[in-house]
């Protein structure tokens, strides 16, 4: 795999710099257009062997960009706030804005390579987070992103003859450590996992391209030139084409919504009864001790009035304040739209120990994007796949995820739009969007139908609340979140 890397590639001193005044040319000029046309963001993944030249280069990257617009990171071993969340999380929470470039060093291949080299997992796991990789590099194409994957490699016998310059030199004894001679020991098992890693994750929208490491300067001009590439690509690759080939209503009308019973009521003494009874149940349930070790992630989806405000509000009233927030989404901001559009639900995911509730989440792309038009069909027919693989990441580090859709009949909403304009404390949550909405009911019935289905996993499933009374929706919610809860915690 690596063995064009291992041939003695050289540049003299005048050619190189001849070449490198060219390309620092070059190599400005094209960030300038990428940062006026904030079309998209560049991403640059630096790993490879110890000791191949990957801080000299990176270091040399930032004399020849603009560093404004360069944000560089290094991922060393996770802090307590990272274990807490998905391993992918550390890296979402630092993706560039579109116009600007990124540079992690040490990636998400890092984690998965150390653990198969060590014996920790096994090849069909080490197999299977590389396809997490593939698919989370897609979504970054699909996204804006344009990806430059470089693997740094030089010879077993070139890295123990730099190791033993750099411990012969005092000023630079301290950057060889024990773990890089351990590193160094296993150097062939590392190579021969990097080797596959780098066969099975190089595809269309993120290519590896192998980086000699002998030579500084064919080092240099190698990345300088795969670096002018990614800047000047105006494509980010092969994505997914706007295709008819979507979910289609059912030909007899029938569907999971039109099969609830919107006659399901609760009378009042009965309610404060089993109110009581559940918010006491929710209470207890988060002060256990194996809740520590998990998060609770709510999420409230629903037609408009459907009653998601109040709760909401049900479900926080007996929890401590300091465990949970809650996260209202509206219309992404300026900040949001220069990134993936999951950026902005990773940021808000909880530690262990913690709860998010969602008011609205990322199923805006399959509801109001998709009805609205605010998205192109490729986009949120993707979106499915992707929402699933984020809420599987969320499970895997101990999220318990309840997914909530709140739905009434259209008769009960009207009656509540039309309350809700003739009560002056009520007015305000009243708008013409609303309005339009309801227009467009049996397009967002349909939307809704297609995201249960696509959606409703072994690991996170779709509850349906019948809330055409408010009292009866507010018990089932409580009931289902502390349902779940004990489920999971068994």
């Amino acid at each position: 795999m690596f063995e064009s890397a291992e041939v003695d590639h050289e540049i003299s001193k005048d050619e190189y710099n001849r070449m490198e005044e060219e390309l620092r040319e070059q190599l400005l000029a094209a960030q300038l257009v990428l940062r006026e046309q904030g079309k998209q963001a560049v991403l640059v993944v630096i790993a490879g062997v110890d000791a191949a030249g990957k801080g000299e280069t990176v270091q040399l990257i930032n004399t020849w960009l603009d560093p404004r617009r360069v944000h560089t990171f290094a991922f060393g071993e996770p802090s307590d706030e990272e274990r807490d969340r998905p391993p992918l999380w550390r890296y979402w929470r630092v993706l560039p804005p579109k116009g600007e470039v990124g540079i992690f060093f040490d990636s998400w291949y890092n984690a998965p390579l150390q653990a198969y080299v060590a014996g920790e997992i096994d090849a069909a796991e080490f197999d299977r987070a590389i396809d997490r990789a593939n698919r989370f590099e897609r979504m970054l194409a699909n996204e804006g992103f344009v990806l430059l994957k470089l693997w740094f490699h030089i010879t077993k016998k070139e890295q123990r003859k730099r190791f033993r310059e750099l411990e012969a030199d005092k000023l630079t004894r301290w950057r060889v450590t024990k773990q890089d001679w351990r590193n160094f020991e296993a150097y062939d098992e590392i190579v021969a996992a990097a080797g596959r890693a780098v066969r099975e994750s190089s595809t269309d929208v993120a290519p590896w391209i192998v980086v000699p490491g002998k030579d500084e300067r064919y080092r240099g001009i190698t990345v300088g030139r795969a670096l002018l590439d990614a800047l000047c690509n105006e494509e980010v690759g092969a994505a997914p084409s706007d295709t008819s080939m979507h979910p289609v209503a059912a030909i007899d009308g029938n569907s999971v919504l039109a099969a609830l019973d919107s006659t399901l009521t609760v009378d009042e003494d009965t309610y404060e009864r089993e109110l009581e009874h559940w918010q006491g149940r929710l209470a207890k349930l988060v002060r256990r001790a194996k809740f520590a070790s998990r998060s609770l992630v709510v999420v409230f989806e629903g037609v408009d009035a459907a009653g998601k405000g109040g709760a909401i509000r049900r479900v926080t009233a007996p929890v401590d304040p300091r465990l949970y927030q809650v996260v209202a989404i509206a219309a992404p901001t300026d900040e949001e739209r220069a990134r993936p559009y999951l950026w902005r639900f990773w940021r808000h995911l909880p530690r262990l120990g913690k709860i998010v509730v969602f008011d609205r989440s990322w199923y805006g792309r399959v509801l109001v994007e998709r009805v609205e038009g605010f998205c192109t069909t490729s986009d949120w027919m993707r979106a499915y796949s992707e929402i699933n693989d984020f809420e599987e990441q969320l499970v895997e580090r101990g999220a318990i995820i309840v997914k909530l859709w709140l739905h009434i009949t259209q008769e009960e909403q009207l009656r509540r739009f039309e309350e809700r304009q003739q009560e002056a404390r009520k007015r305000h949550k009243i708008g013409p969007d609303d309005w339009r909405n309801r227009e467009k009911w049996p397009r967002y019935e349909q939307a809704v139908t297609d995201m249960i289905d696509r959606t409703s996993t072994e690991f996170a499933p779709w509850d349906l609340i019948e809330a055409n009374d408010k009292s009866f929706a507010r018990v089932k919610i409580l009931r289902t979140i502390c349902e779940r809860l004990e489920a999971a915690m068994e």
